[in-house]
């Protein structure tokens, strides 16, 4: 098997190489190291996302730099400010963080003058962005003249991005390099513009095919009611202990939406989208990175470029317009040889659209249904144990308070110490998934199933436990509060009568005690919310679903009989 110094890189390198880690190189690592080596000559390479680009071009450049001289010598060109930052971070790690080797991140959003000023010191490598990089040149604070490599990393993202021109500025600017390495995922009509018009005859190296996605990665959908999403979501990463993932949505309120909801529902989330200032997307990527934070929403734009490690699950929040960025979402796991997983949360109308990305990408994309109540709870309680089970004792810490420890427990059996031990923390999933729905849409025909871990749904005072739906949410300005209020006092419903209440933005699905299902549904039906008609029924009746029409704020009304 091909070994890292088999490639003939210098000593310190491969040491440096295998303090990180590496073991063996990834298949785009064994074909471009050697041809880059060669160092004169111009290349291709075309290879997904997470497949170890950084160290295929980055030993080469540590590798060839002149130690003779003390001025810039090789750039590397990156789509996003993010993907900046971690390209030079690796680099350094690479080069063992020696003294005289310099490398410097150029990037928007942050000090130009800072960045003028680390320029003055002569790094050897500049890593940047192309727009911070022309406004540089602008200012006449860099010299591309006097480089000798120029790296285009991601080169279909800064074309897709609309960095067409800025590209052409900088690369005609580059008169005395040697040569010029592109990485992509795809060889699209820009890309070999660029290579055409900036390379000769360029050695063309391709890792798999054209938008072929990464067989590591694990794909599979869930089909849901378009006002289930958010449970959906939840769903799926309550299903999913010790979950490190990236979700992906459309559009910047989405994702600010879905993070505000998750954080308040107790969830380990923050947001990235474009409307946050630099030093909040810095703060939320360092964060996400130190997995200090478990779960980062983000959009399409704001995630180009992203490059972190140990991703376990991306998690498509609807799926997007683009099968290429379905891919590009989807290879921020399963990277470095490791297992990754690939969710998509989408409507009956959107799942028509699988086929379609299956046959793209040459991958099966598996329907599963949503987790039940009882999977969910089933895979906490063994993440629970399996936490106790794995916890570090320190004896000469605790072992002065056994005593009082044992006093207290003494009386308890091992399996009664056992299930409390258990129960505080997973007496939270079980309150909450009591009288859980089944969220699953199923095909025609096919009956639904219990859903709940105690079968069927009671109140507390016994009785059958009906779920409703009804046209008004949040976007009416009704809260939880507003709800149960309303339930209690206006239509007369005992506290011990009603279930869960999932409030949404659009709608509620609400569970209240059989007896009183004809009574809420007559009440219900005579109110107003803003002026606009309160209309309720069974949720899983064959009766059409009412959706609400344009916002009107305000509480229950009662209608005027005329």
């Amino acid at each position: 098997m091909l070994q890292f110094q088999d490639f003939g890189l210098r000593a310190d390198l491969l040491a440096n190489v295998a303090a990180l880690g590496f073991e063996t190189p990834t298949p785009v690592q064994a074909e471009v190291i050697p041809a880059a080596l060669k160092g004169a000559g111009d290349l291709v390479a075309l290879a997904q996302t997470g497949t170890g680009k950084t160290a295929a071009f980055g030993l080469p450049l540590l590798h060839l730099l002149d130690d003779a001289r003390r001025d810039i010598e090789a750039l590397v060109l990156c789509p996003t400010r993010e993907l900046c930052v971690q390209v030079a971070s690796d680099l350094a790690k690479y080069a063992g963080g020696e003294k005289l080797l310099k490398v410097v991140a150029v990037y928007g959003g942050a000090g130009i003058e800072g960045q003028i000023r680390q320029l003055k010191m002569k790094p050897r490598i500049i890593v940047a962005t192309p727009g911070r990089l022309i406004d540089l040149i602008d200012r006449k604070a860099i010299d591309l003249s006097v480089l000798s490599r120029v790296v285009l990393d991601e080169a279909d993202e800064m074309l897709n991005m609309g960095f067409r021109d800025d590209l052409d500025t900088i690369l005609a600017a580059c008169t005395n390099r040697q040569s010029v390495w592109l990485f992509s995922a795809t060889m699209a009509g820009e890309v070999r513009r660029i290579a055409k018009q900036y390379m000769k005859s360029p050695l063309e190296i391709s890792v798999g095919t054209a938008n072929q996605a990464n067989a590591s990665v694990q794909h599979s959908y869930y089909v849901c009611r378009p006002d289930d999403r958010y449970m959906t979501l939840k769903r799926i990463v309550d299903a999913t202990p010790g979950i490190y993932g990236l979700i992906f949505c459309r559009t910047r309120a989405d994702a600010r939406e879905i993070a505000d909801a998750m954080t308040k529902d107790g969830y380990n989330a923050d947001a990235l989208h474009g409307d946050l200032s630099q030093s909040d997307r810095d703060r939320v990527m360092a964060k996400f990175r130190d997995r200090s934070l478990q779960l980062l929403i983000a959009t399409d734009v704001a995630a180009r470029g992203l490059d972190v490690r140990d991703i376990s699950h991306v998690i498509h929040y609807g799926l997007p317009d683009d099968t290429e960025v379905y891919n590009h979402r989807s290879g921020r796991t399963g990277r470095a040889g490791k297992t990754g997983h690939s969710m998509a949360i989408v409507t009956t109308t959107f799942s028509k659209r699988i086929p379609f990305i299956e046959r793209s990408i040459g991958l099966p994309i598996e329907r599963k249904n949503i987790p039940s109540s009882s999977e969910v709870c089933s895979a906490q309680l063994m993440h629970i144990v399996q936490n106790i089970h794995d916890t570090e004792v320190h004896m000469d810490l605790i072992e002065p308070f056994l005593p009082q420890i044992m006093e207290s427990l003494g009386e308890l059996s091992k399996e009664d110490l056992i299930a409390r031990f258990a129960s505080v923390e997973f007496n939270r999933f079980l309150a909450y998934y009591r009288n859980a729905p089944d969220l699953n849409v199923y095909p025609r025909g096919q009956k639904r199933d219990g859903d709940s871990p105690f079968k069927k749904s009671f109140s507390e005072s016994g009785e059958p436990m009906v779920r409703l739906f009804t046209n008004i949410g949040e976007i009416d300005g009704i809260t939880h509060k507003d709800f149960l209020f309303g339930l209690q006092n206006q239509i007369g419903v005992p506290k011990n009568a009603l279930g869960r209440i999932d409030l949404s933005r659009t709608c509620t699905h609400f569970e209240v005690a059989e007896k009183f299902v004809p009574q809420v549904i007559r009440e219900m039906g005579q109110m107003e919310v803003g002026g606009r008609r309160v209309r309720v029924n069974e949720a899983d009746s064959d009766k059409k679903k009412f959706s609400a029409s344009a916002p009107s704020k305000g509480g229950f009304t009662r209608k005027r009989r005329t």
